[in-house]
């Protein structure tokens, strides 16, 4: 038995004392190490060990909630003594209460993402310093905001009142280099980033930081633009960001409280039909896989948005109750949500078939209104004419709303992001306002 579940049989005798119809219990335990370094010099070495625990315990609709980071038994005991005292306290909820029993994850599936990485303090250092010196050496790069190496392992156990005791460990290492180039008085920074469940398949650092310091070199040169209406394409390293509001609007939350520019959506259509979201969370060695949500349900593979049509509400159980459905095993968000492609080529071939346009690589701002569905955010990228890059371009701010955003969705190539959980390709929306320079 391992420590987390010792730690959660002591904490099922204590809750014996106490009065209370359900329980849920939460533990976590995580270690890791990341190191930093700027212009060759080591900057932080931080080593991480991390425990926690959370209770939630019912007394009818009653709730209460409360954590610790000692695990101690006289800890474990104050915990729950003050989840239920704050229970006693609190107004009934009639939407309340444990997940039903038949979908609890009581065969939750191995899914391979444990994959520990024995790095110690010297070749951290090594493989940061390696990325940030080939990237230096690069061609007008004239500084670094330094390069950073980290790994962590952790497992997690939910245990409740209906018998369910689940666990899942999984691991995750990356390195990341930030550099700035400069050309006379014009000074471009650029960010790039490899991350992974199993440390062998990292890219080098050598990859690492000629990525960056290319990305840093194609910015130099960036003018602003004359406001107009054009069509934009996001890369798949920004293009997750779109589904990822449609999701955040399909949310059980968002439904209930009426607070979604797609209230009530079920069957409409959302994105062009030929598209779909699905959730694959049993992906083998896969960021974003998961057995069982937070409420200790089994996940399962489903169409959230299917050929363009709304399946399905992104729910946990708090959510299905006040909706009156029944829970999707999202508590706590999707896991490895993949979104189809329709178009046979990557953003080089997306370019080429937008023609005139904006190619999208950065976003700043959080000008996005999840309740209208308008969107407004600083942007960097590149103007695009005769299907070929003409200048990088800074300075401006696309604009839009949501709804037609997604409905204006062109293209969705097969060059997808696999860093990210929710997985897309680039993105061509046929239409979006730029806001630059008057003309």
């Amino acid at each position: 038995m391992s420590s987390l579940e010792q730690t959660a049989q002591l904490a099922i005798e204590l809750l014996k004392q106490y009065k209370v119809s359900d329980y849920e219990i939460s533990l976590g335990s995580s270690s890791g190490v990341s190191t930093a370094v700027r212009l060759g010099e080591v900057e932080t070495l931080q080593h991480y060990l991390d425990k926690s625990f959370e209770i939630n315990v019912f007394l009818g609709q009653k709730k209460g909630h409360a954590s610790s980071v000692d695990l101690s038994k006289d800890s474990l005991n104050k915990t729950i003594e003050s989840a239920c005292l704050i229970a006693k306290y609190t107004q009934e909820d009639p939407f309340n209460g444990l997940a039903p029993k038949d979908l609890m994850a009581f065969n939750a599936p191995d899914l391979d993402l444990y994959h520990p990485w024995a790095l110690d303090a010297q070749h951290s250092i090594d493989l940061a310093k390696a990325c940030e010196e080939i990237g230096l050496e690069q061609n007008e790069i004239d500084n670094s905001e330094g390069a950073e190496v980290s790994s962590f392992q952790g497992e997690g156990l939910y245990a409740n009142s209906n018998g369910l005791i689940s666990m899942q460990s999984s691991t995750r290492h990356s390195l990341n280099c930030s550099l700035i180039a400069k050309r006379g008085d014009d000074m471009q920074t650029a960010y790039e980033y490899t991350t992974v469940l199993d440390a062998n398949d990292l890219e080098s650092p050598e990859q690492v930081g000629m990525k960056v310091a290319l990305l840093a070199q194609q910015k130099l040169g960036a003018r602003p633009l004359t406001s107009q209406k054009c069509p934009v394409i996001f890369t798949s390293r920004l293009s997750g960001g779109l589904f990822a509001h449609l999701l955040g609007a399909l949310g059980g939350s968002s439904q209930y409280k009426k607070s979604t520019f797609l209230l009530n959506s079920i069957d409409k259509i959302v994105i062009p039909e030929g598209l779909s979201l699905l959730e694959q969370p049993f992906a083998k060695k896969t960021l974003g896989a998961k057995a069982f949500d937070r409420d200790g349900v089994l996940k399962r593979e489903q169409y959230f948005v299917k050929d363009g049509r709304v399946r399905s509400y992104v729910m946990g159980q708090y959510s299905a109750n006040q909706l009156g459905l029944k829970t999707t095993a999202n508590a706590g968000g999707t896991n490895n949500v993949n979104v189809t492609a329709n178009f046979d080529g990557g953003i080089e071939a997306m370019i080429k078939a937008m023609g005139k346009g904006l190619v999208v690589t950065e976003l700043m701002g959080q000008g996005v209104n999840s309740t209208t569905g308008d969107y407004s955010r600083g942007a960097t990228g590149f103007w695009i004419e005769n299907g070929e890059i003409q200048y990088p371009v800074s300075g401006i701010t696309i604009a839009g709303n949501l709804k037609d955003m997604l409905l204006g969705i062109e293209y969705v190539g097969n060059d997808i992001d696999q860093r990210s959980n929710l997985k897309a390709g680039s993105v061509l929306i046929n239409q979006m306002t730029i806001a630059g320079e008057a003309e």
